[in-house]
């Protein structure tokens, strides 16, 4: 299976970065093509997929499908080109907060790192929610190294194939009200966001803050999504 998606370095980095300094997302409309969010959508009919329903971890309902035992090859490719543009920010942001740890320039590198920590266990899935299923606010930041952004996408459309199912995030500030984010994904939409912390600038200097994410109560249809980790899990 051929799954050309545009290309990580024809994409504008310096508008990137500063809206994730921003806001702690950007959005990159039209990442993948109908067609290429569709045969992705179609690896829920294959092998190679654990399945693990969202209510075995009290994070919904519904069900995610990691990738067993690595990601399909244009998803790899996919994965180390965004890292590669990705490191110098997450780097950048390690330094406002006053972290010593650097990320590798390639993400070969940076996995070996994780491995030699523990962490071995692939993140990276689809999700597939049917009627009335959500995914619960949440995080990936257990173990040692973790990567502070991440790849979303949507690979079906709303309001055709689902109604409901908004992507949304929350922003805690210290000593302030949760900031709600409402992404507005449509088919082949992606997202870069963070993980689970970023830095804010306040009046003394950065401090960090803390990010999740979640799914909104699908209506009708089915929704389905791709999450893309640039670390492994414990």
């Amino acid at each position: 299976m051929t799954l050309p998606m545009q290309s990580a370095d024809r994409l504008d980095w310096p508008d990137i970065a500063g809206r994730l300094d921003i806001e702690g997302y950007a959005l990159l409309p039209g990442l993948l093509s109908r067609e290429r969010a569709q045969e992705l959508t179609a690896r829920l009919g294959m092998g190679g997929l654990r399945r693990e329903p969202l209510a075995a971890g009290d994070l919904g309902r519904g069900d995610l499908f990691y990738f067993e035992d690595s990601l399909p090859v244009p998803l790899q490719a996919w994965r180390r080109d965004f890292y590669r543009h990705l490191a110098p920010i997450a780097n950048r942001w390690n330094e406002m907060l006053d972290v010593p740890y650097r990320y590798p320039a390639e993400l070969d590198e940076f996995l070996q790192h994780c491995r030699e920590a523990g962490q071995a266990r692939t993140l990276s899935h689809l999700n597939r929610l049917g009627m009335a299923d959500y995914l619960a606010l949440h995080q990936r930041g257990e173990g040692g190294h973790v990567f502070p952004l991440q790849v979303v996408a949507l690979l079906t459309e709303a309001g055709s194939d689902f109604e409901g199912g908004e992507f949304v995030m929350t922003e805690q500030r210290p000593r302030m009200q949760s900031r709600p984010m409402v992404l507005p994904l449509r088919q082949g939409d992606a997202a870069i966001i963070s993980t689970a912390q970023r830095p804010v600038r306040g009046g003394k200097g950065y401090y960090r803050v803390n990010l999740k994410h979640a799914i909104s109560r699908v209506r009708q249809g089915v929704r389905v999504g791709l999450e893309l980790f640039f670390h492994d899990g414990p």
